[in-house]
């Protein structure tokens, strides 16, 4: 354990304390978790900025960018996890600890945001159709993503900066698989200031409370707007949408809200499961819950396939047609 004036300048990340077999599944379950993520993210980033009619449309405009924050999302935790599973070494040193936390919490406030932003869309959309196109446009929708990404990476700066002042005397052991608020706070030095402390938990009451909220009143006024005007049809198709938007909520505030609103009170191993939630698995089933029944974006992928198909069939075409005119070439010169 190394010190330097009186802190240590190293944590060592406990991760999953279970055996070599259990350790080895882990490792494959989580590997095969990571690409699945990445390459459905990535399909739906591909998908609306490659189709110009669904690069115009808000929501799409939201799930883009969604999509590009849940990649930024697992590359902060993933990767160390499945380092640390891999290898027996699992030290990390005091500057790095704090850059996951900062980056960590950072995306956490950001994906606050960005679902605020989409219930926002969808309450316009719903509730105030007709002026929906006007407000909701696509610089409209660039202002709200930019602000969710600068509102995101400022909420968490001033209680990181506050904590990574702390003196930590040992011992070093985080009992986590990332470095995180809690953890870290139960390994200062006693007796631990409470300046550190109130900012954590002003900024995950202010953030995660306060979007939550937003949401609940948005997604409430989209529910009794629907209930009052639509038609039985249409009422079905928009409960339909609005319910995929609504897990997508759930899954991420559930146990989030659960966690860092009373930091600490959790059984470790009951946080790494939570955390698992939303760091490893939300990810993953995120753009299967938003394209999985959306005809828009099936419609856009066969367009994309029938794109490439084309593209594919006259290179095909070329290469025939350069290679008959060298063979007729060669029989002129014989």
């Amino acid at each position: 354990m190394q010190f330097t004036n009186g802190t240590v300048q190293e944590f060592i990340l406990l991760g999953f304390e279970v055996g070599q077999l259990q350790q080895l599944l882990l490792l494959t379950f989580f590997t095969l978790l990571y690409m699945l993520a990445m390459a459905e993210n990535i399909t739906i980033i591909t998908l609306v900025v490659l189709d110009t009619h669904l690069a115009r449309l808000p929501m799409y405009i939201f799930l883009s960018n969604f999509s590009w924050l849940e990649i930024c999302y697992v590359n902060t935790t993933m990767p160390r996890m499945l380092l640390d599973l891999a290898l027996s070494s699992k030290i990390i040193s005091f500057s790095s600890c704090f850059f996951q936390y900062y980056i960590f919490g950072s995306l956490g406030s950001t994906e606050c945001f960005f679902l605020s932003s989409m219930a926002l869309d969808r309450y316009l959309a719903i509730c105030h159709p007709l002026r929906y196109p006007q407000i909701m446009s696509p610089n409209f929708c660039y202002i709200l993503i930019t602000a969710s990404w600068v509102l995101g990476f400022l909420a968490p700066m001033v209680p990181v900066m506050l904590i990574s002042k702390m003196s930590f005397c040992g011992p070093n052991v985080i009992d986590h698989f990332l470095c995180d608020p809690g953890p870290i706070l139960a390994l200062a030095c006693p007796p631990i200031p409470k300046p550190p402390i109130i900012s954590q938990i002003f900024m995950d009451v202010v953030v995660v409370l306060g979007n939550i909220v937003f949401v609940v009143l948005s997604y409430g006024s989209v529910i009794v707007t629907l209930m009052k005007n639509s038609s039985k049809g249409n009422r079905v198709k928009s409960f339909s949408t609005i319910s995929f938007h609504l897990l997508v909520v759930t899954l991420f505030y559930g146990p989030l809200a659960g966690m860092y609103v009373n930091p600490g009170v959790a059984d470790p191993n009951v946080t790494k499961i939570v955390t698992l939630c939303y760091t490893a698995i939300t990810p993953f089933l995120n753009p299967m819950i938003y394209c999985l029944r959306n005809d828009q974006m099936k419609e856009a992928l066969l367009r994309l396939w029938r794109r490439k198909a084309v593209f594919v069939k006259s290179k095909m075409d070329s290469v025939k047609k350069r290679k008959g005119t060298g063979n007729i070439q060669h029989c002129s010169l014989r």
